[in-house]
């Protein structure tokens, strides 16, 4: 991977994304990448030393490193009133399914008469804790399988999953004001546990499916391809407008509504125009990731077919 610095940060910052030291250790594959696209997985391998990425675009990732750095250095020794307690954080857990290594490192691990809240900390958005990011439930859930099986002899199992959210972006005035924002910039989110069924089940279809892929691009060069979800895709639209202006009179989610809507303009005598003044554009969903957030677009041809 190469490291620019195109906006002139500060040699501390450069130096921090040239020294990055993440590692899955010694696995077939980290936790993160077991929920993410097999596609973008393998293009990274592929394209390691041909990837550029910006000084400026690694801040929040600083920021992440910063905050797990502090933490993990917290007292390890039980809560006051609760002695039998065994507080773990910052440890990387491994285990086997269908011939590979899986792996991931738990933030932190409070555990009590053998079962387990696991703790992830996240330096994140308002927005990721008001309408949810369905990976947090993946990773999360994931992370509890692997505590439980790394603690099969002692049959030590998870009891609940937490979001640490460290939110960036959080205004005071906000969270007086708004229904529904967090009321302090560090928040915990719940998230569900799965059934032991479903998030086994999860595991075996989601290593089959990396699996599967790596054989395909290992003997013939071929690469799945990301799926909406995996790119982050928004929802289609369809506008109403005024013919010859560029602005929307409304933006709907179907077609359906939208010529629902237009019609209202012929029949009622509320409407302002007619409805053959009016004209429907469709607006595919913008890919988000893709343009924003990977660092193997450059390479990828399914984002060079997408932007075509």
């Amino acid at each position: 991977m190469k490291i620019t610095n195109k906006f002139g940060m500060p040699q501390p910052f450069v130096d921090f994304a040239i020294n990055d030291k993440y590692s899955k250790g010694k696995a077939d594959i980290s936790v993160t990448s077991l929920i993410d696209s097999p596609r973008v997985r393998i293009m990274k391998d592929v394209y390691d030393e041909d990837v550029e990425i910006d000084a400026v675009d690694m801040v929040w990732a600083l920021f992440g490193t910063a905050v797990h750095s502090v933490l993990e250095n917290s007292n390890t020794y039980p809560r006051i009133g609760h002695p039998s307690e065994k507080i773990i954080n910052e440890e990387r857990l491994y285990s086997d399914r269908n011939g590979w290594t899986i792996s991931g490192a738990i933030d932190r691990q409070e555990i009590r008469d053998g079962v387990a809240t696991l703790i992830d900390y996240k330096v994140t958005s308002v927005w990721s804790v008001i309408y949810g990011k369905p990976e947090w439930d993946k990773q999360l859930n994931c992370y509890g399988w692997l505590f439980r099986e790394s603690h099969l002899s002692k049959k030590w199992r998870p009891k609940s999953l937490k979001i640490c959210a460290i939110l960036r972006d959080w205004n005071r005035r906000d969270a007086e004001r708004k229904e529904g924002y967090p009321k302090a910039p560090i928040v915990f989110v719940d998230i569900p546990l799965w059934d032991d069924d479903v998030i086994e089940k999860y595991i075996c279809d989601r290593i089959a499916l990396h699996q599967e892929a790596q054989i395909g691009y290992d003997l013939d060069g071929i690469l799945p391809l990301c799926s909406d979800e995996e790119m982050w895709k928004k929802n289609d639209t369809w506008e109403v407008k005024k013919k010859g202006q560029k602005r929307a009179m409304r933006v709907l989610d179907s077609e359906e509504e939208a010529i629902k809507y237009m019609d209202w303009h012929k029949e009622t005598d509320k409407a302002y125009v007619k409805k053959t003044d009016l004209e429907l554009e469709f607006r595919g969903g913008e890919y988000t990731r893709c343009g924003n957030y990977c660092s193997v677009a450059d390479f990828c041809n399914q984002y060079k077919e997408r932007i075509k």
